[in-house]
C-alpha cells in the first residue's frame, strides 16, 4: 500500500498551523513555478522527496509500481528535471511556456507535530505557440514542518481529465 492509500488520520493532538499558513505556502509555490524560478521551487523539497503525476483519470490511490505515471520522480530525478528545464536545449520548453496557476479549496487532510497532509484543487494554464492549454486537477501534498518552515516531502498532481487531448503532453511542472 502506498503512502497515498493510507487512511488520513490525525496522529496526535497538536496546535495546527492553520489553513492560511498552508495556503500561503501553496500560493508561494505556485508563484515560483509561474515565474519559472525552478531552483527556488526545488529548494522547497526535502531530501528524499517525490513528485508524481499519474496518468489522466487515475484514482487517488494509484501506485507508480503498478500503474503508468506521466512523472514519477524521486529527489535525484526531480533535480535532473529542473536542471534540464533550465537549459535552452530543453526543446519542449524553449522558448518557455507562459503559465499561470490557480490554487483553491485548500484542505488540511491530517496534521500532527511533524507533518501535514494537504489537498487542494488547481487549474494550470499554459500558453505556447499561440495555443492555450488548460490542466485542471487536484494536488495531494505531504508537507514537513522544519526549522526552515514547511517543506514538500511528497507532491502528487492528479489531472482531472479523462485523457490529454487536446493538450497532448505535459512538458511543464503542474
Amino acid at each position: 500500500m502506498t503512502e497515498w492509500a493510507v487512511a488520513m488520520t490525525d496522529q496526535g493532538a497538536t496546535a495546527s498551523l492553520g489553513r492560511a499558513a498552508f495556503e500561503d505556502f501553496l500560493f508561494h509555490e505556485a508563484a515560483l513555478l509561474d515565474e519559472w524560478r525552478l531552483d527556488e521551487w526545488f529548494a522547497l523539497f526535502t531530501e528524499g522527496a517525490t513528485y508524481e503525476v499519474p496518468t489522466a483519470g487515475a484514482p487517488d490511490g494509484a501506485d507508480p509500481q503498478t500503474t503508468l505515471f506521466y512523472i514519477a520522480d524521486d529527489y535525484a530525478r526531480l533535480q535532473h528535471r529542473i536542471d534540464r528545464l533550465n537549459k535552452p536545449g530543453a526543446h519542449s520548453e524553449f522558448p518557455r511556456s507562459k503559465v499561470m496557476r490557480v490554487i483553491s479549496n485548500v484542505r488540511i487532510l491530517s496534521e500532527n507535530a511533524e507533518e501535514a497532509r494537504i489537498g487542494c484543487c488547481f487549474v494550470t494554464y499554459r500558453s505556447k505557440n499561440d495555443v492555450t492549454d488548460v490542466f485542471p486537477g487536484h494536488h495531494r501534498y505531504l508537507l514537513r514542518k522544519t526549522a526552515d518552515g514547511l517543506r514538500i516531502a511528497a507532491k502528487r498532481s492528479y489531472l482531472d481529465l479523462t485523457n490529454l487531448r487536446p493538450q497532448g503532453r505535459v512538458s511543464i511542472i503542474l
